[in-house]
């Protein structure tokens, strides 16, 4: 039997601290030979674009993939969770919620080891719905105080910052001007659409971290050369995926301000956490794709967890397979 899992079943069961240390788990083990990840691949059609993201966690059974539409109809995501073991379809989970919050984790597990220990402000571009994961995860690994918010939207800008501070507990305050958003903050968070960059390199201040997760195309571009040229450590959750599609250090790496086998994969900082960061006035940098292998580790967590609690709903599918016979 496989299972159907709804938005709902996965928001009952998911939650932001959980989803660290899941990713964390993951990371270590794909740094140990344990998991697999391919980078996203797309494909062109009339209304839209196919994005799919295939992966696996050895370490806890799971393979499959994520893939999502995106087009003038809408986005719709999709985990689809086999076993790595029997190859059985163990579940079929809607996947926007685990998407947002997965993508906030990895930010989260970024910061946990780039960040300053003594990290307290977070600044943020973008007020969209990733947005409130990137400051909430943030705020599970570092002991926020405040936290100031920059988008164009004067009003969605006041209106997210005063649901941020509800769902916090701590001041979450709009900037007046996207500088505001960078300079004297501790932690850096850019998650837009934006094809120009939002932040410049000269507004970040000795110790910054940020945490660049919205460029997962070469169309996109949120950080300038300088901000990258300033960054004493940069840190990729993929390498390979990078070179396809990071558009914040696609143009840097043309242009030899940067090198791409010098780049440090998050799965080896996990691994080997001084590389993460060197001294508290360094400037890092995390640039954040998104990767099958997160979903796919966090969909097997849900998935287990919903199953237990006796979630989702169960359909038979592919009744007529039997084992392949030994030669």
């Amino acid at each position: 039997m496989t299972l159907v899992l709804r938005e709902a079943d996965v928001r009952s069961v998911l939650t932001m601290s959980d989803c660290i240390s899941w990713l964390e788990e993951s990371f270590k083990a794909y740094a140990a030979g344990e998991a697999r990840n391919l980078p996203r691949a797309r494909v062109r059609h009339p209304s839209g674009v196919l994005h799919v993201l295939p992966a696996a966690d050895l370490s806890v059974g799971a393979i499959g993939l994520k893939c999502y539409t995106s087009g003038r109809g809408g986005t719709r995501f999709l985990v689809v969770l086999s076993s790595s073991t029997s190859g059985e379809l163990l579940a079929l989970l809607e996947a926007d919620y685990l998407g947002q919050v997965r993508t906030g984790a990895a930010s989260g597990l970024a910061t946990k080891y780039m960040a300053r220990p003594d990290a307290r402000r977070a600044g943020i571009y973008g007020t969209g719905s990733q947005a409130r994961t990137q400051l909430a995860a943030v705020a599970a690994v570092r002991k926020l105080e405040s936290a100031t918010a920059w988008s164009r939207d004067a009003s969605r800008r006041a209106r997210f910052c005063k649901e941020a501070s509800e769902e916090l507990g701590i001041p979450v305050r709009p900037a007046e001007a996207p500088e505001q958003a960078a300079r004297g903050q501790d932690v850096v968070i850019t998650i837009t659409t934006a094809r120009d960059p939002v932040l410049h390199g000269e507004w970040l201040e000795p110790g910054t971290h940020v945490n660049a997760a919205g460029s997962n195309s070469l169309l996109r571009r949120e950080i300038d050369d300088a901000a990258v040229q300033r960054a004493d450590r940069i840190v990729i959750d993929s390498r390979a995926q990078g070179r396809l599609e990071c558009g914040d250090l696609f143009g840097p790496a043309e242009r030899g301000l940067i090198d791409w086998e010098q780049l440090v994969e998050l799965q080896e900082v996990v691994a080997e956490p001084s590389r993460g960061r060197g001294g508290p006035r360094e400037i890092t940098l995390f640039e954040s794709l998104g990767l099958g292998l997160e979903d796919v580790t966090v969909a097997m967590r849900v998935y287990e967890r919903v199953l237990a609690r006796g979630l989702g709903q169960q359909v038979e599918l592919f009744a007529d397979v039997r084992p392949r016979e030994g030669r």
